[in-house]
């Protein structure tokens, strides 16, 4: 096999339309475009969702919803990631982030943890928010929860 020989498999190529090349090809003429009009002039045709003067459907629907430019937007994790972790270790977002148990998005402003799960080690937990039942299951457990 050479590289002369290569061509591509049957059918997967179409020739372009050769567009006002007589009669006998079948687009001479106007090429395909019909008579005057909108269409058949140079830079014809109309935006897409335009309705022909007609309010436009997405002017017709009413507005909905609200987007809270100030919330604060946590990484989640729950007490039973934690489990992880060796005995009477520091937790924070850094370290779970390069155990690749979270994932830090833009916009993240810090780590919260919840008490999903149960958690059978003595750990110290830095993050900025706690849920109740996370706080009280990590100091059971002989650990600290420390806000930052």
């Amino acid at each position: 096999m050479r590289l002369g020989n290569l061509s591509p498999a049957e059918g997967a190529v179409t020739p372009a339309k050769r567009l006002g090349r007589g009669i006998g090809s079948g687009l001479g003429k106007t090429s395909g475009k019909g008579h005057k009009g909108q269409w058949a002039r140079s830079g014809g045709g109309v935006r897409p969702g335009f309705e022909g003067g007609q309010m436009p459907l997405i002017r017709r629907i009413p507005k909905r919803g609200f987007n809270n430019h100030f919330r604060k937007v946590y990484s989640i994790v729950n007490l039973s990631v934690l489990d992880a972790f060796e005995e009477n270790s520091t937790v924070d977002i850094i370290a779970l982030n390069e155990k690749g148990l979270i994932k830090i998005v833009k916009g993240c402003v810090g780590l919260k943890v919840l008490g999903n799960g149960t958690l059978n080690k003595a750990l110290t937990v830095k993050a900025d928010c706690f849920s109740a039942s996370a706080k009280e299951a990590i100091e059971k457990a002989g650990g600290k929860a420390e806000q930052i």
